[in-house]
């Protein structure tokens, strides 16, 4: 999958409050840019907690489940939209199916 974009998961690690997210955003990262989902039950297969909501979204839990990382997902095209990383109680503020934004 193409991910786009590091930048974003960059800018939130760089923060000295999240920096403990690096290593586990780089794994899922480098996991995920090894993938060719094409389909959620794919994703679901590689990443059982994984959740698959509407609008291509799905949500991943990060570094034993502190972040919450939601990504757009454009099978045909094979690229993963990061749309937001966040705290889980950043992530009790958004609504998964429109967040837009880091």
């Amino acid at each position: 999958m193409r991910i786009i974009a590091k930048s974003t998961l960059k800018k939130f690690w760089e923060q000295p409050k999240y920096s403990d997210s690096k290593a586990p955003l780089e794994s899922w990262h480098d996991e995920v840019s090894n993938a060719t989902w094409t389909s959620p039950q794919a994703i679901k297969e590689q990443y059982r907690n994984a959740s698959i909501c509407a609008n291509n979204r799905v949500v991943f839990n990060i570094a034993g489940n502190k972040y919450r990382l939601v990504v757009e997902m454009q099978y045909r095209a094979n690229i993963a939209w990061v749309k937001f990383i966040g705290t889980h109680e950043q992530y009790d503020k958004i609504d998964v199916e429109s967040v837009n934004e880091y």
